[in-house]
């Protein structure tokens, strides 16, 4: 695989961002327009994240596959109440970026989103935000009933930081932003297929359990599956592996 950092200016953010890329190597890949997937990282992380801290790079091998791991920040991948518009960058500049400097699919059955923690917020909104540009979405341990973590005990960082997403501290609930909500809100089933996992002693946990429900009620396609672990690197380190293996890409001839 070639790992590729890139710089590149987002005409929405007015801003320059970074971005690390992997490709693959091989001549027979790009025969056919590998496929796409979106990984995203958590509130502390940045675009070097699944770089650093996992082996992202020794797993996708042997897939045709293109990983775009950008940055987003501490932006939730919400266009923010103060601050930038991170989710027209994520839903709609970013792939059409990826398109013109890389020979990928376009076809939506070939494009995914994941993340962990925040970034598992991120892939699940994205996905539900524009089920016709992502076929398949996971979360590893995401922070996926955001309104029920807004609370006035937080440290001042955690709450300048809400704040300037959300704005008002308790705005999310019934909101574009509370993912609850929009699965209740869901009128035609999408052919999106979504994926949850969280260890049993991670603190987010219960988000989980109230997404995999709401999305059950609402009949969504959902995988979900549940293990040992709490919120640390070497949980998600195996859990990529088992996404990979969920989602449907075409595996190199060796």
């Amino acid at each position: 695989m070639a790992l590729l950092e890139i710089r590149f200016y987002s005409r929405v953010l007015e801003l320059s961002m970074g971005a690390n890329i992997i490709l693959p190597e091989r001549q027979d890949a790009w025969q056919k327009a590998p496929a796409v997937l979106y990984l995203l990282h958590g509130l502390s992380g940045d675009h070097t994240s699944w770089i650093r801290r996992s082996s992202i790079e020794r797993y996708v091998m042997d897939y045709n596959l293109v990983v775009v791991m950008p940055d987003a920040h501490k932006s939730f991948y919400c266009d923010m109440a103060h601050g930038s518009d991170y989710w027209k960058l994520f839903a709609e500049e970013l792939p059409e970026r990826i398109q013109q400097w890389f020979r990928v699919s376009n076809d939506w059955k070939k494009t995914f989103v994941a993340g962990n923690s925040m970034g598992g917020y991120g892939a699940m909104k994205l996905a539900l935000g524009r089920p016709d540009l992502f076929s398949h979405a996971a979360s590893l341990s995401g922070a996926l009933d955001i309104a029920s973590h807004i609370h006035d005990d937080w440290n001042d960082a955690k709450l300048r930081t809400f704040r300037a997403v959300f704005d008002a501290v308790g705005r999310v609930p019934g909101s574009g932003n509370d993912l609850l909500h929009q699965i209740e809100r869901i009128e035609t089933v999408p052919e999106t297929e979504y994926y949850v996992c969280c260890g049993l002693d991670d603190w987010l946990y219960p988000d989980t359990v109230k997404f995999r429900e709401a999305a059950a009620e609402k009949g969504l396609y959902l995988t979900s599956e549940e293990s040992a672990g709490t919120h640390e690197w070497g949980y998600w380190d195996t859990q990529i592996q088992r996404v990979l293996d969920w989602l449907p890409i075409e595996k190199l001839e060796k």
